[in-house]
């Protein structure tokens, strides 16, 4: 009802090019609450890796004993969120869903892998490495998109994503020193290799969904539920084989503050999801993943602001890459939306 609401008023603000508009509304949602939520999210996160906390007895060196316990807080939140979500929406938890439950584990398995990763590799890579890693992100998740889904993108879009890749490289790395130092480590790439291949299956498959089963009968909280649903029964496995969960207990138990941490980075990360599934849904993967590349270049921005901190010439380049290219993708995507409009006119006159 909000969105018909939000619709009409647009359409008779602008009523020249009203879709033109709505859709811009609707990104620029997508790319607030998915910066708010993964801004706030990957800081909590370095928080809990990279803290000294109060040694405990199966955790002497006082550093969190499990970056699966992380995952599992996230999913244990997301899934709460999402059984409101879709019981008030759909009436129901699960019998009114299209798709079955079985078609989202593979996506969960892949987020959960992916996660888990991205926790590991903190403690083993030093933060160029990392940067380099996170920004190269759009070119494997269209490979991917050509594997599960047979989608063909033209030469020039793997231009452009490599252009963005370099120009968010250059930004981060020549913009903001490390906090701390870290040698990186094998295991560290292994874990980033890991993160990188993961995290390009979980999108393409949650847009394979969406596609099979129709955009209109899979909503981002069904979304939400049915990969947190298949998330949380793997993680959960694995914390038990591991025996993971009393010692996890145990530490927060002498470190409250690393609850508190769990806590906020559970709750950014099921409000990071709704977006995540709401932006798949309406533009697809590439662009949610271009989404995501350029948020830590909003992050150094704002750190940059607040801490009066200088960025280089170098950094300002990497940025007008990346920005150069973005205008031209919308300038090219409106254009084309534009020439197919007119021909769909011209055919019905």
């Amino acid at each position: 009802a909000h969105q018909g609401l939000v619709n009409v008023f647009i359409a008779k603000a602008c009523p020249g090019n009203p879709e033109f508009w709505i859709q811009a509304y609707k990104f620029t949602l997508c790319f607030i609450g998915l910066q708010i939520s993964y801004l706030t999210w990957g800081y909590m996160q370095e928080l809990i890796m990279t803290t000294q906390f109060i040694p405990t007895n199966q955790a002497p060196e006082g550093r969190f004993p499990s970056a699966a316990f992380c995952v599992f807080s996230n999913r244990f939140l997301a899934v709460i969120v999402a059984m409101i979500a879709v019981r008030i929406r759909h009436g129901a938890v699960f019998s009114n869903n299209k798709a079955p439950l079985l078609a989202f584990t593979p996506c969960a398995l892949s987020n959960t892998m992916s996660s888990w990763s991205q926790y590991a590799s903190l403690k083993y890579v030093s933060f160029p490495v990392q940067t380099v890693f996170k920004s190269s992100k759009i070119i494997p998740v269209m490979v991917m998109g050509k594997v599960l889904k047979g989608a063909i993108y033209p030469w020039g879009q793997y231009a452009e994503a490599m252009l963005i890749t370099i120009g968010v490289a250059v930004f981060s790395v020549f913009s903001k020193t490390p906090d701390r130092e870290t040698s990186t480590e094998m295991i560290g790439l292994v874990f980033l290799l890991l993160y990188i291949s993961f995290d390009s299956f979980t999108s393409q498959w949650q847009d394979r969904v969406y596609t099979r089963y129709g955009r209109e009968n899979v909503d981002p909280y069904q979304m939400m539920l049915g990969v947190n649903s298949s998330a949380i029964l793997i993680t959960t496995a694995g914390l038990i084989i591991t025996g993971d969960f009393p010692v996890v207990y145990e530490f927060l138990l002498v470190n409250p503050k690393a609850f508190t941490y769990n806590v906020i980075t559970a709750i950014t990360s099921a409000s990071g999801q709704l977006c995540i599934f709401y932006t798949i849904k309406e533009f697809g993967p590439i662009v949610f993943t271009i989404i995501m590349t350029t948020r830590q270049m909003f992050s150094i921005c704002i750190s940059a602001i607040v801490f009066k901190h200088v960025i280089s010439i170098k950094a300002l380049a990497g940025a007008v890459i990346v920005f150069s290219v973005l205008f031209y993708q919308i300038r090219r995507k409106y254009h084309a939306r534009l020439a197919k409009k007119q021909a769909g006119s011209g055919g019905r006159s």
